[in-house]
């Protein structure tokens, strides 16, 4: 299904059904604000391994984020983080990046591995933050790739749908998607290090 919401104003009763979705085990599509994301709900193994599949990975080896609403989830799906890098994210977020924290105990049965970093996303876009804050818990994320091999991420929500409207349930069309993922630091160390530089400006820290 190709299910078309506002990106500044949800309508309450398709966020709803996305929600429904999600809670019976459902995969869906939905955008960012960098590039459109496959993802689940946290609570439904089956779901996650179906999007492993869809990556071609192990679920034991995927390694994909949660997108937050906001960083009260911190402290229940990553260890405590030092001043330094609380300040990164405060400033950081909601927006393009990915921070690589330490995971805590919880991770590792949502991930069925001894995971021992988990990524932590808080995308700025109305859509992916909606239905996080109606679930109650965050969202898998994981970046839709395009098979091209000069445009790495599908920007039109039409085509992802055309590709893989029998692989998932539900692909949200959120207006285009950008051509660029986020900025990735690795905070997990001494010092927080930049993995990869993407949409997100590093010159802000």
């Amino acid at each position: 299904m190709l299910l078309q919401i506002h990106p500044d104003n949800p309508d309450p009763r398709k966020i709803k059904q996305v929600i429904e979705c999600l809670n019976d085990g459902g995969v869906i599509v939905y955008p960012t604000d960098t590039v459109y994301s496959f993802g689940c709900s946290l609570q439904k193994h089956k779901a996650f391994e179906r999007i492993a599949r869809l990556k071609g990975l192990k679920p034991e080896k995927a390694h994909f984020s949660l997108v937050c609403y906001d960083l009260s989830h911190l402290s229940e799906f990553s260890k405590a983080v030092d001043n330094r890098t609380y300040k990164m994210m405060r400033k950081a977020f909601p927006g393009p990046y990915t921070f690589i924290l330490n995971a805590s105990a919880n991770v590792p049965k949502i991930f069925k591995a001894k995971k021992k970093t988990i990524g932590i996303r808080i995308p700025d876009n109305n859509i992916a933050r909606t239905l996080v804050n109606e679930l109650g818990s965050p969202l898998i994320a994981s970046s839709v790739h395009d098979e091209d091999e000069i445009i790495e991420y599908t920007t039109d929500p039409e085509l992802i749908h055309e590709k893989y409207e029998k692989l998932v349930d539900i692909v949200i069309d959120g207006g285009y998607g950008n051509n660029e993922a986020s900025t990735i630091y690795d905070c997990t160390g001494l010092d927080p290090e930049l993995i990869r530089e993407g949409i997100g400006d590093i010159d802000i820290f």
